[in-house]
């Protein structure tokens, strides 16, 4: 089984994702806090594999627990689950190595999506030869990880998305790929690709502007809902 801490501030949504997080087989609730602080000491008393992790804790923010566990270099792993779709907030995520971020609010089959690639992955790791992986169990361990959104194109995932998402929904103005790239920390071609998928959607509009070399610039900005 694999063990799982929830952590969130409020006690009728913890009480939930508890319960979504039992109905998928092969997992565990095995602690519930509402704040940062308890979080940490929870991790360091139950030693669970996965910690479900809200953002807006009224301590400390997520983000912070998330920095000193890493700090602390622990072994548990981190699901985000919060309402927050920032950019700030979603790099900071990615940058601290979270497995997933879920965004509020969310389907009983988004999470079990996200605890079953979790599960996967974890299962790619442990059959392979840890002193001598090769670079196939490698791809497959990161690809059971970031696994992508059905939805979405293949090569894109979910993530990724939401981060471009937040980039474009909080500039007062549109973006080149180039300048959306830098705000998100991503590549220049992958952030084009996902801005080139919101724009075939509807959810983003694309201009082009002419500049001195002769040669269009695409600029973006969202113009859709999540």
């Amino acid at each position: 089984m694999i063990r799982v801490l929830v952590v969130d501030d409020d006690f009728m949504v913890a009480r939930v994702h508890t319960g979504l997080v039992e109905r998928v087989p092969g997992f565990t609730v095995v602690g519930v806090t509402h704040t940062g602080e308890d979080a940490l000491a929870a991790v360091d008393e139950l030693a669970p594999d996965l910690v479900l992790l809200d953002i807006y804790l009224p301590d400390i923010s997520g983000l912070e627990v998330l920095r000193r566990l890493r700090e602390r270099e622990s072994p548990v792993d981190v699901l985000v689950v919060t309402a927050s779709r920032d950019a700030q907030t979603v790099r900071g995520a990615l940058r601290g190595g979270v497995v997933h971020y879920v965004v509020k609010p969310f389907s009983f089959d988004t999470l079990r999506s996200s605890l079953e690639r979790y599960a996967a992955a974890l299962h790619q790791f442990a059959s392979a030869d840890a002193q001598a992986a090769a670079q196939s169990d490698v791809d497959k361990l990161f690809g059971a990880l970031r696994q992508a959104d059905p939805t979405l194109p293949k090569g894109l995932n979910s993530t990724t998305a939401d981060l471009v998402v937040s980039v474009l929904r909080e500039s007062p103005t549109d973006l080149s790929a180039a300048e959306c790239a830098e705000r998100a920390g991503l590549s220049r071609v992958s952030t084009r690709r996902y801005l080139e998928y919101l724009a075939q959607t509807g959810k983003a509009e694309v201009r082009r502007r002419y500049g001195g070399s002769g040669r269009p610039e695409h600029r973006y900005r969202w113009i859709g809902r999540l």
